[in-house]
């Protein structure tokens, strides 16, 4: 299998390098390949691109961007002691929301009434359940070793959750459950890091059965998949705008930029500033706003992942975390 032959190399890297010594078993070979797809942190610097600095300098803009970025908080500087954090969109009232200090947490995503977030927790070798926690810290633990459950994210109705079903030996598939973690199913065979349509009639996602990792669209009324468009190096992490436009991310190792482009894959453009190493974007409840990870002031650091926000057409860019760890996945909702 193409997937499984280009990255077995990442197990023996993944599996010596980042776990503590009061660490859990380490993360399974499957979940090296959804880390690689997604295009996460942690890759050799090669010809470093220049950053241009007044790019960074907020705008005296009256304009707040309001609602919560739910994302992944590296507070303890390895990735199998992830955490989730929440703060405001305006980079205000970051704190921690996970507490198991010595277990992965990742894939955040706020639920449509921006109550809770929905998140995918490391529970045993080759496992990865779903968990949703309130805001105020209540957990409720949604599957029970199914397999290795990530990127889940709940339909703008609140009553289902597309996410990615993997295995050690199978490639990742496109999975739904009802809201409360009860009949789950698979809906495509091949894919990751689905996100709903703003109307939920469909899922985009990122798969690589036809060769190269493109995005598609699975209707949910009768089950045909489209694929959006053709792109050179895409990693699968996107969202969908309420205005109706996709974004997404694309480039090789530290050289990844943001595209925007209308649902139907017409007119994709370039929206980042060239030199942050810019990726996994999520749109704003308005769809005027997009948030994502980047190392505009950090770049070839393995912890200087910040979370940036700029408005849809790349201006006004602004960031809001600011550790000496990293900041990533961040997800915005209400």
């Amino acid at each position: 299998m193409r997937w499984l032959f280009l990255l077995s190399p990442l197990l023996f890297i993944l599996s010596a390098c980042n776990f503590p010594s009061r660490q859990k078993p380490p993360d399974p070979f499957w979940l090296a390949t959804q880390i690689s797809l997604t295009g996460e942190p942690f890759y050799t610097l090669t010809n470093p691109p220049p950053t241009t600095a007044t790019s960074l300098t907020p705008t005296s803009n009256p304009d707040i961007p309001t609602g919560k970025i739910a994302y992944v908080c590296q507070i303890f500087k390895v990735r199998s002691s992830d955490q989730i954090c929440i703060m405001n969109a305006d980079g205000t009232e970051q704190r921690r929301l996970t507490s198991e200090d010595y277990t992965r947490h990742f894939y955040p995503s706020l639920s449509p009434d921006g109550k809770s977030v929905i998140y995918a927790q490391f529970g045993r070798e080759n496992i990865y359940d779903i968990y949703e926690i309130t805001l105020e810290g209540k957990t409720t633990q949604l599957t029970n070793g199914m397999g290795i459950l990530t990127a889940p994210e709940i339909s703008p109705d609140g009553s289902q959750i597309a996410f990615t079903h993997g295995t050690p030996l199978a490639q990742p598939a496109i999975w739904v459950m009802d809201r409360d973690g009860s009949n789950p199913h698979q809906l495509y065979e091949s894919g990751w890091d689905p996100t709903w349509s703003p109307d939920g009639e469909e899922i985009l996602f990122a798969s690589d059965l036809n060769g190269t990792v493109q995005i598609y669209i699975l209707s949910l009324k009768n089950g045909s998949t489209r694929q959006v468009n053709a792109l050179d190096y895409l990693r699968g992490r996107t969202d969908w705008s309420p205005r109706g436009e996709i974004v997404t991310y694309s480039g090789t190792s530290w050289h990844r930029e943001l595209y925007l482009m209308n649902a139907d894959g017409s007119n994709p453009h370039q929206i980042t500033p060239s030199g942050g190493n810019s990726q996994g974007p999520s749109f704003s409840p308005d769809g005027n706003w997009i948030a994502f990870t980047a190392y505009f002031d950090h770049y070839g650091e393995d912890l200087g992942c910040e979370i940036y926000i700029m408005r849809r057409d790349g201006s006004d860019l602004r960031r809001l975390t600011n550790n000496d760890y990293c900041d990533w996945q961040p997800r915005w909702g209400t």
